[in-house]
């Protein structure tokens, strides 16, 4: 955090001085909602859970350092009152982040200055930040969130790491509704916006893709006017391969960059080849040249997100020679995506973070990949918030783990029936020779991932967040595969 006197905290957020503070005092330590990681010079931001109330960790925040607590009613510590509960203190934390964004990011600062890269989509969105994270920060210090910190507190709490070291901040952005992503861009405003798909996650929530495409939209919307040269205005990066994406052209006043597999697209893939051990290879084209690129990352969907990232390193000034060698050299950062690990000769992938129908059938794309001449197994839970659509988005994703020859399905919680049901009826029409097996939660299906495994197997393991499926890789590791 850029360092600041708590009067001058208390003036951009609005609160009032409490609790025996010093107003001389400076803050220039990293801003927490978890009492055990305060240290010397944070602010400590108490917020009321359904189970623990921070307030009644103030003092110990304190105790460890914190210079004051950021609160909703008075406590017995230095501290900066909010007038309101819990929604106020989340204002008062995006105000304090906002206005570090545009100190940081001041054209005036000149080189100095922070670029930010706002990046959105249905999926994809925390493995491309970390990509693009990875690359860009070649250039110079560069600030992304912890795995999915893309709400109205994650989201602040990110920008509020950058400091005057800062070079890069880049930015998810999730959405749960209509207006989330514009409140987001108004706490950091970026200047680069990526926007990768708009697929069926949260339909359940927004009511129709439509709808979906409409709030991922806002990203574009609040970037500011382009210019026609690169490194200047507002720059739109959007998926060429996506025809919702792709129409987002019309909503911006920014400079508009497409990436994809169309061969009118200006950042484009071509000669794509998934390697024996999932990754892919293929021909960046970028600015009129061409240089080959082989990723470590799974999967042929890290293709579009690599594309993406090197639409937002071109724009920063990276030439495509260091681009290709950075993509080469990125790693997995954020953990239970597309995470692959052996284990007594078993191939085993974590890709358990979430699930929605796209990421389901590129997570079963990539078992194919991986598996080639050995036996892939699929360990699926249930794709949450699809809303009417539920059961035949399961059914549709049982269908393709049956046409894409997985012998053994297990099948995780009654939410997900509807991947069994769909595999079984591939199975009746005669499309379809392997098994379903039922199980009620992940420690099931890690005994009988037990039961049945065998040295050379590839098992996939996938399904939305609540399902906790990482826990059957857990389970695995811990016994010996029979």
């Amino acid at each position: 955090m850029i360092a600041l006197t708590l009067d001058r905290i208390a003036e951009i957020t609005g609160t009032a001085l409490g609790g025996s503070v010093r107003p001389d005092t400076v803050v220039d330590g990293p801003v927490v909602v978890d009492s055990r990681l305060a240290a010397p010079g944070s602010l400590f931001v108490a917020l009321s859970g359904e189970r623990v109330d921070g307030h009644e960790y103030a003092r110990a925040a304190i105790e460890a350092g914190a210079a004051a607590a950021l609160v909703s009613r008075p406590v017995d510590a230095p501290h900066l009152l909010v007038d309101g509960g819990d929604d106020a203190v989340v204002e008062a934390l995006a105000r304090l982040a906002r206005h570090t964004a545009d100190t940081l990011s001041d054209p005036a600062r000149g080189a100095d200055a922070v670029e930010i890269v706002g990046v959105t989509g249905s999926s994809g969105k925390t493995t491309t930040k970390d990509l693009i994270a990875q690359v860009i920060g070649r250039r110079g210090t560069t600030v992304a969130p912890a795995g999915s910190f893309n709400n109205e507190i994650g989201h602040p709490l990110t920008v509020l790491r950058a400091d005057t070291g800062t070079r890069h901040l880049v930015l998810e952005v999730a959405a749960r509704g209509i207006g989330h992503i514009a409140h987001l861009c108004r706490v950091a405003p970026p200047r680069i916006g990526v926007v990768l798909n708009v697929g069926s996650a949260h339909v359940g929530e927004f009511g129709d893709r439509d709808a979906i495409a409409k709030a991922k939209g806002e990203l574009v919307e609040a970037l500011p006017p382009g210019a026609s040269a690169p490194g200047e205005g507002g720059l739109a990066v959007l998926n060429a391969d996506d025809p919702k994406v792709n129409a987002m052209a019309a909503r911006t006043a920014a400079r508009v960059v497409t990436y994809g597999l169309a061969d009118d697209a200006d950042v484009r893939a071509a000669d794509v080849v998934i390697g024996a051990d999932g990754a892919p290879a293929f021909t960046l084209h970028l600015g009129g040249t061409s240089t080959p690129v082989r990723l470590t990352l799974v999967g042929a969907h890290q293709v579009h997100n690599a594309l993406a990232t090197a639409a937002v390193a071109h724009e920063l000034g990276m030439d495509i020679a260091d681009i290709a060698d950075a993509l080469g050299a990125a790693v997995p950062v954020s953990r239970w995506r597309m995470e692959v690990t052996e284990h007594d000769g078993v191939t085993l992938v974590n890709d358990a973070y979430n699930a929605n129908p796209e990421s389901m059938r590129a997570a079963l794309t990539t078992l194919g990949a991986l598996a080639r001449d050995r036996r892939p197994i699929a360990v699926l839970g249930h794709m949450a918030e699809l809303g009417d659509e539920a059961h035949i988005e399961h059914e549709k994703i049982g269908d393709l783990a049956a046409r894409t020859g997985v012998p053994l399905l297990i099948v995780v919680g009654d939410q997900a029936e509807g991947i069994a049901a769909g595999a079984e009826n591939a199975a009746r029409e005669g499309r379809w020779s392997g098994e379903t097996v039922r199980v009620a939660d992940a420690a099931a299906a890690a005994a009988e991932l037990r039961a049945r495994m065998r040295a050379g197997d590839v098992v996939i393991v996938k399904g939305s967040r609540v399902a906790a499926l990482e826990k059957v890789i857990d389970h695995i590791t811990e016994g010996d595969v029979r």
